[in-house]
């Protein structure tokens, strides 16, 4: 290969890596079906310069028995909706749960990364489903909704805003 060819490789790698770390993401990106989840999403930049000053979190259907971690220097609040119908968590039977968390009333500069915590338990899936956790970002100035969803066929990574994912992964044996 020639160095011509190898410094634009270089280039356009560097390019979609940093477009790749661009988003705000979600780690773990794999967990087993019916898991308790610690989930950390990831922001790394603000809005077009602008610090961000909340992170809003949308819990998909199925995803229960949600908690946030309360961040220093961050209001912390949750809204609680009805599921769709009683769930089976343990010896209880929910009828109701956080359906969104906001993080409000920080600043994370747009030079500073930061994390945001919660604990959920997944649901029942089948290996290779993917859960979305569509994130608002609010800045200064401006909005980013990390809320898109690929087409059939198309790849996450392809979209300008794609929502935080997390693949399910086969479920973990139970043990007495």
């Amino acid at each position: 290969m020639t160095m011509l060819k190898l410094a634009a490789a270089a280039a356009m790698t560097a390019a979609l890596m940093g477009q790749a770390l661009a988003h705000v993401s979600i780690e773990p990106a794999e967990a087993p079906a019916e898991s308790t989840y610690k989930g950390v999403l990831k922001v790394g930049h603000g809005c077009e310069g602008a610090a961000t000053t909340s992170i809003r979190v949308q819990i998909p259907e199925g995803v229960i028995a949600v908690k946030p971690m309360p961040k220093a220097g961050w209001e912390l609040s949750t809204k609680v909706e009805s599921y769709s119908e009683p769930v089976r968590y343990y010896d209880q039977s929910l009828t109701e749960g956080v359906r969104e968390i906001a993080w409000t009333g920080g600043k994370l500069p747009d030079d500073w990364y930061d994390e945001f915590v919660f604990r959920a338990r997944l649901p029942k899936a089948e290996p290779g489903t993917v859960i979305r956790f569509p994130v608002v970002q609010d800045c200064e100035a401006t909005t980013v909704r990390w809320i898109e969803v690929p087409a059939e066929g198309q790849d996450s990574h392809d979209l300008k805003e794609p929502a935080p994912e997390v693949t399910i992964t086969p479920a973990a044996p139970h043990h007495h």
